[in-house]
This record gives C-alpha cells, structure tokens and sequence, in this order.
C-alpha cells in the first residue's frame, strides 16, 4: 500500500535527521539577532551575514534603537559583506521603525501577538516577503509555520512531490496539513532540507549517497 503524504513526509525528515544530525537553527544570541540575521540573509551567504552581524555587534548597534538612530549610510557600511548593504540597511531600519513604534521595541512582545495577524504585519513592511516573515516567526518566534525556500521546492519537485509551479503557500500547506503544528519539527525539518539541498540536491543533482535517494523512482530524480 502507498505511503500518504503524511507518513512520507515524515520518513523523509527521518532519513535526513538520521544522515546530517540536529542542524540546531538558528545561531544567534537572541531573537533580535535572528531577526537581523533572516533579513541579512536574503540572496546571500551565511558566512557574510556572520561578519554583517558581528560588524554591527562590535559597533553596538545591535538592538532595536540602536538600528533606528544609526545613519543608513553608517549601517550599510557595516553590513557590507552580507551583500546589496544599502537595501538590506533600509530594511533593518524600516523592521525596527516598525518594532519601536508598534511594540515600543519589544521582540517579546511583539510574539505575543497571534500568529496569522503578526505575519500579516511582518510581510507589510517593506523588503520582507514571505521566507522572512516565516523564517523570524519560526526561528525567532518558535511559532509552527514551515519556511519554504528554493532548496525546499527543488528537492520536493524532484520527489514527485509538488508540481513545478506550486505557489510558496501551497508548498507551505503540503507540510502544514500533513504534519504536527510542531515549531521543533519545522525548524529541524528545514534546516535538514537546506542541508540535503546543498550538499546533493545541487541544481544538478548528485544523488549518489543522498539519504533520500530510496524515495525517487528508479533511484534518479524527477528532473525537467
């Protein structure tokens, strides 16, 4: 008998989680610095965004009203290595502006607010889209809404899993549905997906030793 999707999906997570171990997302001090970090992130390296966090760390920036007061050009000199600095500088400015005005800069407060509303306040401000919102709802939050991002649609597409044109919420749903609203299985569940898509399910695959290989048909992927 076929497995559901559930039960797959669930075997997936633990041929990875057995393969790669706990990927234990995400580093930070605090859920501030993981808001940084999710924002700094975007089309870059973690690496850079490493050196980013600790430039405006070593500055003493790195808190709500010290983002709001910094000059932009000052603050997208530190944040130089992550990358596209003068936007992503904008966009720090503009979560903290929007931090310190609606929730007086309070991160802890800001979670306290329910889960669809907070997202849907997040994704209005400017420069954070959907990844983001989630990625600081989960990591920071440790609220139960899956991250998708390219590495999660190119493994899920090769699996038969999703088609190749499935929207961000559909993929998001696909686990949302079939899985616990379990903030701990998100996290890990995503950061193992990362890690198999870095490391074997590369844009061209190299499927030779991926612990998912038993799940495509034929041992090779679904590929265009």
């Amino acid at each position: 008998m076929p497995q559901t999707t559930g039960r797959r999906l669930l075997s997936l997570y633990r041929h990875l989680f057995r393969h790669f171990g706990p990927q234990r997302w995400w580093p930070a001090r605090s859920r501030f610095e993981v808001i940084v970090g999710a924002i700094l992130t975007q089309n870059t390296a973690w690496t850079n965004v490493e050196k980013a966090i600790a430039a405006i760390r070593i500055a003493r920036l790195l808190n709500p009203r010290g983002i709001d007061a910094a000059p932009q050009e000052s603050l997208a000199r530190l944040i130089r290595s992550a990358g596209y600095y003068n936007m992503k500088a904008g966009r720090l400015k503009q979560f903290t502006r929007f931090l310190l005005t609606r929730y007086n800069g309070s991160v802890q407060r800001m979670f306290r607010t329910e889960l669809t509303e907070l997202r849907k306040e997040l994704l209005g401000i400017s420069g954070i889209g959907e990844e983001t919102a989630d990625s600081i709802l989960l990591y920071a939050g440790d609220r139960p809404i899956f991250v998708v991002d390219a590495y999660t649609r190119r493994v899920l597409e090769r699996h038969g899993l999703i088609a190749a044109n499935t929207s961000y919420t559909g993929i998001q749903r696909l686990f949302m549905t079939h899985l616990s609203a379990d903030s701990a299985l998100f996290n890990e569940y995503h950061a193992l997906l990362v890690a198999v898509g870095k490391t074997y399910c590369r844009k061209i695959a190299r499927c030779e030793g991926c612990p998912l290989r038993y799940d495509l048909p034929n041992g090779s992927p679904l590929l265009p």
